[in-house]
């Protein structure tokens, strides 16, 4: 287990969001948009795709509260699949190559504190409900190679989450064309459809029951009492 001590409370985390989003928003500013022009023709299109995805949006909704009360439960459930990064090795991905998981996409980087901060707890999330049913895809989006981000999960111990990375910052992009992602950190919860449930924008602490809960939730595993 974490050493809650050791960590941050969330209320510093969410402070710390305020200031750094707007850090993150001033540097999508200078960086090449990602094509996504036909977005809203292939939502219309896949609409169709996510309506069951509703009943799990209104299970998970109750539990967006307490440490991950920030979460927005998604209005009009729909395909976020084709966001495109790479994994270990440079191997490109999208988020369709984790079907059949239900998944917590984070885009982070070294040099956005709170991200940094909420690292440890994403870690100890993936360790404890992280399998064939679940994933915690963590997006680094610092430009340039993989030294300094690699080096700063080396220095905190962070072994459990795969490695992904998007150093053209076209995910963050995307999603911000989308009006998903403001700022860092940006957090994404897709269910095994690769149909958006919910959106966060700011740190929490995702190794609390809350955040715990709200998972299983997705998972459609009954909660405990």
């Amino acid at each position: 287990m974490p050493d809650q001590k050791k960590r941050p409370p969330a209320v510093k985390l969410f402070a710390l969001a305020a200031l750094f989003g707007v850090i993150a928003g001033a540097a999508a500013v200078y960086v090449k948009e990602t094509g996504s022009g036909n977005a809203g023709a292939a939502l219309t299109a896949a609409d169709a795709s996510c309506a069951l995805s509703a009943e799990k949006v209104a299970a998970a909704t109750p539990l967006m509260r307490g440490q991950v009360a920030a979460m927005t439960p998604a209005a009009n459930p729909r395909p976020i699949s084709e966001l495109g990064f790479v994994g270990a090795g440079g191997k490109p991905l999208t988020l369709a190559s984790f079907a059949g998981k239900t998944l917590l996409v984070n885009l982070w980087a070294t040099w956005c504190l709170p991200c940094r901060e909420e690292m440890p707890a994403l870690n100890a999330l993936q360790k404890a409900l992280g399998g064939d049913r679940f994933e915690v895809v963590a997006i680094n989006i610092d430009m340039g190679d993989d030294e300094k981000p690699r080096t700063f999960l080396d220095e905190i111990a962070v072994h459990d989450l795969g490695y992904y990375r998007d150093s053209s910052m076209g995910v963050f992009n995307t999603l911000k064309k989308e009006g998903l992602a403001f700022g860092l950190p940006a957090t994404l919860l897709i269910d095994e459809k690769g149909c958006l449930i919910g959106s966060m924008n700011g740190p929490a602490v995702w190794d609390s029951e809350d955040a715990k809960r709200l998972i299983q939730a997705t998972l459609g595993v009954p909660a405990a009492g």
